[in-house]
């Protein structure tokens, strides 16, 4: 359920390996012994071809999306501008991207965001030129809006928290090496601020002015249970985090919730309607 893509391209792979082994075992039918072998594995056999038909239809599928529509790219792209990586790099990344017929409206919208809201104090920021090329790709209106929707709902003035990680001298050191040793994944580098965060409560790390509880006691014992409810609404990769969590923090259970479950589209759209409506931070 939590895995990637290259993750469930290699099982599904495993799995046509054993169901070709299987096939050619059933192709051996030399003796009354193998046919009464053959006759009661059918049924499973016929299961398991289309269950293999079924999974390969899919994952075919998908890897025409993300042909089609150049994701690769895309999403390493994402994943620098996330996680590190050199602004004017990354600009020229973005500006190619924008340009090209395989880039979506909304994949194009949603790199300019997270440029937007990464570099939205960087002394060499060029979003304007950005949002040229978004005009000139044909990229509706609304979606152009979005971008300055999104600062006017989370930009740099409007966090309470370090977003990217580039603020607190520590995490920028642990960002630094991890780029020196390099990545296993450079499509699964960024890990959603809701895993930190959980992961500092659980250690007793939560810092208590950001994050105030109710009652008189403090909390001095390692929590053994956490629900995590995200009023706006949660995403999958938020889900995913959780569960590694789950996966790596023995003694303790994190239930995450929240009011919707957000893509990117949904959430474009949330945010567009939030700061219409003048709840923004900007607008009060």
């Amino acid at each position: 359920m939590y895995l990637n893509f290259g993750e469930i391209a290699n099982n599904i792979k495993a799995l046509m390996e054993e169901f070709q082994t299987k096939s050619q075992k059933q192709q051996k039918v030399e003796s009354i012994a193998d046919m009464k072998a053959f006759i009661e594995n059918y049924p499973q056999f016929k299961r398991m071809s289309s269950n293999v038909a079924k999974h390969v239809t899919v994952v075919g599928e998908l890897s025409r999306l993300v042909a089609t529509h150049d994701l690769m790219n895309v999403s390493e792209t994402e994943q620098q501008l996330a996680c590190q990586g050199d602004h004017s790099d990354l600009l020229q990344k973005i500006k190619r991207l924008v340009a090209s017929e395989k880039t979506s409206d909304v994949d194009a919208t949603r790199l300019v965001c997270l440029y937007a809201l990464r570099y939205e104090r960087h002394s060499g920021n060029d979003l304007s030129s950005l949002l040229e090329a978004m005009t000139r790709k044909g990229v509706p209106e609304s979606l152009r809006k979005t971008v300055k929707c999104v600062l006017d709902y989370g930009g740099a003035s409007f966090r309470q928290t370090d977003l990217f990680e580039n603020q607190n001298p520590v995490a920028s050191a642990k960002r630094f090496f991890k780029g020196l040793k390099g990545v296993e994944n450079v499509y699964a580098q960024h890990q959603p601020l809701l895993r930190s965060l959980v992961e500092q409560l659980v250690r007793g790390k939560l810092r208590e002015g950001a994050y105030p509880y109710l009652g008189n006691s403090q909390l001095r014992e390692r929590p053994q249970e956490v629900i995590v409810f995200v009023v706006g609404g949660v995403t999958y990769e938020e889900a995913a985090a959780v569960h590694q969590v789950n996966q790596t923090s023995a003694g303790v259970r994190v239930l995450v919730g929240g009011s919707s479950i957000h893509n990117c589209r949904s959430f474009l759209e949330e945010v567009r309607k939030t700061v219409s409506r003048g709840s923004s931070p900007r607008s009060s």
